[in-house]
């Protein structure tokens, strides 16, 4: 066995560096071997297209769930920004706004798309309930598991009862009456994960996306995920960590020596997996866990200029928020029948946002100079069984039909105000969950590696830290873990967390 260390990290992605980090820290000898050329998987950012100095966050896009704590105690120099705008939903000529602060401007949107105030109010109601249940369950995300019922009496019950017991859906629908309105309420329980209204697997996702630091508050990174990353490998490389980048890990044995693609061989005190379980499975010889298989397809923009909109909204408001298309829940339902079906959508539900309109730092100053600015899009319901046959054929159609469907509401056609290369190609790229795959190594490209899970154990199991495998030397610290879902280091401090307990 060539090398010998306390910990070696199979994925340098950021959940791993923050592992690697926090063990680094306690004294630990920690190596890290990573598949790719460069450290940050599904957080880094690039160059996406070459003639243009932007640099658009690939994969990821805006961060929630990583708590202030992990970056203070790392002394991490990552900044995030507020969004004014919490969404822009167009509806035929008019459209609704949310601010971030639900001001008068708000609640007189809310009574022109509605008709009445009723929504309004339910709409207060419905997420001050979200934020009660946030500020309860975030503050665990650090600690071990709690149990359903220790979580369940710290919560109001019927907070409980709507978000945890019951469908998402049908609370949705019991309390709001309005298409529009539901449905931007429910696609934040569908972002990468493909299911139907009245699933519990969308509550599961509802949650990952509102408990974030208590607020549930989605932040602007700023330099984009690049910058998170940059700053951990540097923290990382401070504190003595190792990296071998270009170095694929082909297995590891029941006595922890990882072998890679190389030949090379590493033994360890513990193994970190910063990949998915079903690769730590086939890494050690398991049978794969079963999961959902990814159902988003991103698009990446590079714009000369922001679209004008039929509604008359200025466009530095509506994109600087998440901007809704089609997501209305009819829609939203339709285009899950439909792909469950085998079928590509008739109308694609999708939304996006500017990054550009509060952060230009991911551009040059010749190109914020120009007015350039960024689009992220990510579309809902395209799982991977539709890209089988024809990955790029059908990407190809998927990405027409989402800018005929983005032209509805705009006087600028998308692919005119779109930057194009100097063979007079537009600036876009499109990702299908195949392109992850082969990308970065999630599963039918599943953003969150696996099913989510609900944060909490059953009563009666045993103390968790929600990373560990059958193997007690080997622990997921990806977004495979049980709370591991989104951009959040949560997962990678655990699982330090649990090797740091293993040994007092």
């Amino acid at each position: 066995m060539g090398n010998k260390y306390d910990v070696v990290v199979v994925g340098g992605g950021h959940n791993g560096l923050v592992a690697a980090c926090y063990l680094a820290k306690a004294g630990l000898s920690v190596h890290i071997l990573e598949r790719e050329d460069s450290l940050g998987g599904a957080t880094v950012s690039q160059r996406v297209f070459p003639e243009y100095d932007a640099q658009l966050s690939r994969y990821s896009y805006l961060v929630s769930l990583l708590p202030q704590k992990i970056i203070d105690y790392l002394g991490l120099s990552f900044e995030t920004f507020a969004r004014s705008v919490a969404s822009y939903t167009p509806d035929k000529d008019e459209g609704l706004l949310v601010s971030s602060d639900w001001n008068l401007e708000t609640e007189q949107s809310f009574e022109a798309i509605t008709g009445s105030s009723a929504e309004f109010g339910a709409w207060k109601t419905f997420y001050s309930d979200v934020l009660h249940f946030a500020e309860v369950v975030a503050p665990t995300m650090l600690e071990k598991l709690p149990t359903r019922s220790e979580l369940k009496n710290a919560v109001n019950h019927e907070v409980w009862e709507s978000l945890i017991e019951r469908p998402i859906g049908v609370s949705i629908e019991e309390q709001f009456s309005n298409d529009l309105v539901r449905g931007v309420i429910l696609t934040d329980g569908l972002i990468g994960t493909f299911a139907d209204a009245h699933d519990l697997a969308a509550n599961r996702c509802f949650l990952y996306h509102l408990v974030g630091n208590q607020t549930g508050e989605w932040r602007v990174p700023k330099g984009g995920m690049g910058r998170l990353v940059s700053e951990l490998v540097s923290k990382a490389t401070s504190l003595g960590v190792s990296f071998e980048t270009s170095s694929e890990v082909i297995s590891i044995s029941n006595e922890l020596e990882v072998t890679c693609a190389s030949g090379a061989t590493y033994g360890a005190d513990f193994v970190l997996a910063n990949c998915a379980p079903q690769v730590l499975a086939k890494l050690t010889g398991e049978p794969p866990p079963a999961s959902l298989e990814g159902s988003q397809v991103k698009i990446n923009m590079l714009l000369q200029k922001l679209p004008r909109l039929k509604s008359g909204i200025d466009p530095k408001i509506a994109f600087a928020g998440t901007f809704h298309i089609d997501e209305r829940y009819s829609d939203l339902q339709k285009a899950y029948k439909q792909s469950a079906a085998g079928c590509i959508p008739d109308v694609i539900p999708a939304e996006m946002y500017c990054h550009t309109l509060t952060d230009t730092s991911i551009l040059s100053n010749e190109l914020v100079a120009a007015g350039y600015q960024t689009l992220t899009l990510f579309a809902i319901h395209t799982p991977a069984a539709l890209f089988d046959k024809d990955n790029e054929g059908v990407k190809q159609e998927i990405t027409a039909r989402l800018f005929k469907q983005l032209n509805a509401y705009l006087v600028d056609p998308i692919e005119e105000c779109l930057a194009r290369n100097s063979d007079g190609t537009l600036c876009v790229e499109t990702k299908s969950p195949l392109d992850l795959e082969d990308s970065i190594s999630l599963p039918r490209g599943n953003i969150f590696h696996k099913d989510l899970s609900f944060p909490f154990r059953e009563d009666g199991t045993p103390e968790s830290w929600g990373v560990e495998t059958a193997n007690p030397k080997i622990f997921i610290c990806g977004a495979g873990a049980i709370r591991g879902g989104g951009v959040s280091g949560i997962p990678g401090h655990n699982a330090a967390m649990a090797i740091l307990a293993s040994q007092k």
